[in-house]
């Protein structure tokens, strides 16, 4: 009984004090002397994607559309130009939102309290404290996709990733749009439910008057497919639930799983959502290998992720100038 509790009480949780001055490197240690509650779980989360995305031929990064109606866009973009990740899976919201972003909409700071009829009268759609000018959003989605649409070339079938690159190189102007990011760097972007909004609108209202336009969206699971079957190792950042968060590990699964995975995620567990459920519970879908390195971060997106970003630029920089990381 000694030695067990001996083996468990190994390391005591320290106070910290917060140095202005310190570079982002420190931030691991800093979380990782903090502890509880999250803290550690960020500190592992941080230290596990900057072992395993060196070593991974597939770096995956999943994440939900949400994400992108805020300054979180910019981080997204980063970290796909840096070459962190080589595969993303996400939903129709992104290219909305990255789409009417990155072609001059507007969106800005608004809260949760709002009077919603009023902001329904006043013509702005709120995506929690976001506010979104009912112009600055479906109109420019609708208008650059049809732009897109009528330079493609009718003698081929695309893919819905290809066209995705099309629309990214319409907005590489814009450092912040991922899009143009996924379109400069070759990064696949798979959007399995790519009906589900004002893109995939746009693109079947198009088709109805230009059949001649040929779309196989299988084209894209052959992307994701070939990419999971071949990978030596594989990583999985995967930022909230639902589809994409699904598609990833559903893919995984005909690999024997993901070598890697941290999910970070507001939701819980015990009502048997895929949007609450554990890398533990993957295991047993072949979606997470049983020896994989993984954690479970909860909390907001908005704050964790560029704490997380951070942690992984920064660590990349000390690699670079040949300093060593702790852990």
């Amino acid at each position: 009984m000694s030695g067990d509790r001996e083996k468990l009480l190994t390391e005591s949780v320290k106070d910290v004090e917060i140095n202005p001055d310190q570079p982002l490197s420190s931030i691991v240690e800093l979380l990782d002397n903090i502890h509880g509650f999250m803290a550690g779980h960020v500190a592992r989360a941080i230290r596990i994607l900057s072992r395993c995305l060196p070593e991974s031929d597939l770096r995956v990064i999943s994440f939900t559309a949400n994400l992108v109606a805020t300054g979180l866009r910019g981080v997204l973009a980063q970290l796909i130009r840096e070459g962190f990740f080589n595969l993303i899976v996400t939903t129709c919201g992104t290219i909305d939102h990255d789409v009417a972003r990155g072609t001059g909409g507007r969106y800005y700071k608004g809260f949760f309290e709002a009077d919603d009829r009023m902001l329904q009268r006043m013509e702005i759609h709120r995506l929690g404290n976001v506010f979104i000018p009912v112009e600055d959003y479906g109109p420019r989605v609708e208008k650059t996709v049809y732009k897109v649409l009528d330079r493609l070339d009718r003698g081929r079938e695309w893919g819905v990733y290809e066209i995705l690159w099309e629309i990214g190189r319409e907005l590489r102007s814009d450092r912040g749009s991922i899009l143009a990011a996924a379109s400069e760097t070759g990064t696949p972007i798979i959007v399995p439910g790519f009906l589900d909004g004002a893109f995939g609108t746009a693109l079947f209202t198009y088709l109805q008057t230009h059949r001649d336009l040929r779309v196989n969206p299988f084209k894209d699971e052959e992307v994701i497919a070939n990419k999971f079957f071949t990978a030596k190792r594989a990583t999985a950042l995967i930022v909230g639930g639902g589809i994409s968060k699904h598609h990833t590990i559903w893919w995984a699964q005909f690999r024997e799983g993901l070598d890697c995975a941290v999910y970070m995620t507001t939701a819980i567990e015990y009502d048997g959502s895929l949007s609450g459920a554990h890398p533990r519970e993957a295991i047993t879908w072949n979606k997470l290998r049983p020896e994989a390195e993984s954690v479970v971060v909860y909390g907001d997106a908005s704050i964790l992720l560029p704490v997380i970003a951070a942690g992984l630029l920064a660590g990349r920089k000390s690699r670079g100038s040949g300093r060593e990381e702790r852990g």
